[in-house]
């Protein structure tokens, strides 16, 4: 499919070389859009300038949510070129969204095609320091100014780009989380592993009460019993115990990380025991207890590994080894961001050079 391209006239200043990025602040010079129209499908891709959007007041995602979006990113490595972290990945799991939420079916082929074409537009921007990455954010959402509650007939797929700074500023400290004991953010049947807005519109009371107590995260149990872990706000969750990974089994109500399959892949590589399944946050407790408890750790795309220092539960705080992080979190996170920045082989054939 031909991709148009509508040049700006009025070309951002890129940030300056050591400039503060943050995280979603700075947005690049273009934008992909494409729209989605009942009995004509997806059609005329083009890359046009960064702008608002315009939408009727009824357009049916601002009253009933069906939208759903994804989250990777452009990395520079030290001989210039410019690769992605298993962006197929991204664009199945966007499907996966689309068919909880009854959004046609985007091409996979053809996602990828527009993605590739707007970074080599936007190429430039992605960010040569230490740590930092140009994020990338492609979203669907319905379009039709309607009323009724049914499934859009028009959508619009759009892509955007943001350059970020290192999640990491200071080195890679540990976290503090706080389990959430009143509320529950999904169930099985639900939307839990969409990535959808209205999940994390339902996270968001939780992170507040954690900001409250100056925990930095929540770590969710599952809807039902409010006994079972199943992830944090922004990640997934690992627990290395007596020596052997776990992690909450996908279920259909915790999202299906990519980074979460990625740690688990290379942590049976170096021959540790994974186990995918049921966890009780009683388990963790007694884990620590026991003096079992060696290592927690999240995984995302945004922090890729982010290790746990303090677990609240109730009135119960676990420092877990010592507040600092541990062995297997380190040398995932060395892997993996090695990988993602051209500084380690990539045996497993993850990345993608943009070209």
């Amino acid at each position: 499919m031909e991709i148009k391209f509508t040049k700006s006239e009025n070309l951002k200043k890129k940030p300056e070389p050591g400039q503060k990025l943050g995280f979603g602040n700075i947005f690049t010079d273009y934008m992909l859009v494409m729209p989605y129209d009942e009995g004509k499908g997806w059609h005329d891709p083009e890359i046009k300038p960064y702008a608002p959007i315009e939408l009727s007041p009824a357009s049916m995602c601002l009253h009933y949510g069906q939208t759903v979006f994804e989250g990777m990113k452009a990395y520079r490595t030290a001989d210039n070129k410019i690769q992605l972290f298993r962006p197929e990945e991204n664009f199945k799991r966007l499907n996966q969204s689309n068919e909880r939420l009854v959004i046609p079916q985007l091409p996979e082929e053809l996602a990828m095609e527009c993605l590739m074409e707007l970074l080599k537009v936007e190429k430039d921007w992605v960010p040569s320091n230490d740590g930092e990455s140009l994020y990338i954010r492609p979203f669907i959402f319905a379009v039709d100014p309607f009323l009724g509650v049914r499934p859009g007939n028009s959508y619009l797929f759009i892509i955007i780009l943001s350059p970020s700074g290192a999640y990491y500023e200071s080195g890679l400290n540990p976290v503090n989380i706080y389990v959430e004991n009143k509320y529950v953010r999904a169930v099985r049947g639900g939307m839990g592993y969409a990535k959808t807005g209205g999940n994390y519109a339902a996270s968001l009371i939780g992170q507040d009460e954690a900001h409250k107590q100056n925990f930095s995260q929540v770590l969710w149990l599952d809807g039902v019993e409010q006994k079972y872990i199943e992830e944090v706000g922004a990640m997934n969750i690992f627990f290395v115990i007596d020596g052997e990974v776990v992690t909450p089994m996908l279920q259909g109500s915790i999202l299906p990380g990519i980074t979460r399959k990625s740690a688990i892949e290379v942590c049976k590589s170096w021959g540790l025991k994974v186990s995918e399944r049921r966890i009780s946050i009683q388990e963790i407790s007694d884990a620590y207890d026991a003096g079992k408890l060696q290592e927690v750790f999240g995984t995302g795309t945004a922090a890729v590994i982010s290790p746990v220092g303090i677990l609240k539960w109730g009135d119960k705080l676990m420092e877990i080894n010592g507040n600092k992080i541990g062995d297997i979190s380190q040398k995932l996170y060395d892997t993996m961001t090695g990988i993602q920045w051209g500084k380690v082989e990539d045996t497993f054939n993850w990345t993608v050079e943009v070209k």
